[in-house]
């Protein structure tokens, strides 16, 4: 009952966990293309123009994503407890950013001060789509964070219940080895018997003397 509660959870934290490899894929997607739209436009541009952090922000948050995404696969292939145990505090610390920013995002009503000004204005398009959609991203939002967490929560569960100890060895017990000869074809030694000395045969001079008489 275990081995197979033990398996459920193990294929639900691999499909739960793919969903977060799917938003680190789109964000690296979408890193890429802005920096292709954005190295088309850097003729035009000046050449002291700051740094696009914001394609840089999405591209290592994808990569990011992915990575964690990878670790979350193993740790649920194998069940080990130092495995589940790294992939949690990955999610645990990326959920805490995640907050960090979103409540800087609605608390803070001067909140685009804390971020440097975007020469590509990449951000500003992102923004203004948000805005546009709001309704859509927060549900996408909000689909990546439960699936985050519900990622921890199995996690946690599939660590307490411990690796599959049966699928990697028997106990001695239950193991016979097999016994097998030495040689292929043994040969076995021919029994010899002691016979009586009474009953020995006689010898040939003896015989010849018995014939003579």
């Amino acid at each position: 009952m275990a081995s197979v509660m033990r398996s459920c959870l193990q294929s639900l934290l691999k499909i739960v966990n793919s969903l977060i490899g799917m938003a680190g894929l789109a964000l690296i997607i979408y890193a890429l293309w802005l920096f292709r739209v954005w190295q088309k436009h850097a003729d035009h541009w000046d050449s002291d123009f700051p740094v696009p952090w914001f394609i840089y922000a999405s591209f290592g948050l994808g990569v990011i994503l992915c990575v964690i995404t990878c670790s979350g696969h193993i740790a649920a292939e194998t069940a080990n407890g130092h495995c589940l145990s790294c992939y949690m505090v990955f999610l645990f610390l990326l959920v805490l950013l995640e907050v960090a920013v979103t409540a800087d995002v609605f608390l803070n009503h001067h909140w685009e001060e804390d971020f440097p000004e975007d020469p590509t204005g990449s951000f500003d398009s992102f923004k203004h789509f948000v805005s546009s959609n709001f309704d859509i991203c927060k549900w996408i939002g909000i689909s990546v964070v439960a699936a985050q967490g519900l990622s921890i929560l199995l996690s946690m569960i599939l660590r307490a219940l411990g690796p599959d100890q049966g699928g990697f060895y028997d106990s001695d017990d239950d193991y016979t080895p097999a016994r097998l000869p030495l040689l292929k074809n043994p040969t076995h030694p021919p029994a010899y018997v002691v016979a009586d000395p009474r009953f020995a045969p006689k010898s040939d001079s003896w015989n010849v003397r018995i014939q003579d008489k």
